[in-house]
């Protein structure tokens, strides 16, 4: 079993919530669903690895700094891969 990553909630109104992701190295989300589009903004370098429910593997590096956005929906488990400890900002849009 992995450590669980630290979220934090740092706004939650009536558009959006916003979440602060702290990861040990290996630590994990655990499998979760996106309800909303949202928006990762990486504060360290994060390199993750996406498990996806038909059992596939990815592994991505998010350089600090960078952002990328998904549609709700998705599915997975993140998993700090990198041997340092990895953060990111998580913005969803009600």
């Amino acid at each position: 079993m992995r450590p669980q990553a630290t979220a934090t909630q740092m706004i939650d109104d009536a558009r959006v919530r916003v979440t602060r992701f702290d990861f040990a190295p290996g630590a994990e989300t655990g499998w979760h669903r996106h309800e909303m589009d949202y928006v990762i903004t990486a504060v360290t370098d994060c390199h993750m690895r996406l498990e996806l429910p038909d059992g596939t593997e990815n592994e991505v590096t998010v350089p600090a700094g960078t952002s990328y956005r998904r549609d709700e929906g998705i599915e997975h488990n993140v998993i700090n891969a990198g041997d340092a400890p990895m953060s990111f900002v998580e913005v969803e849009l009600k």
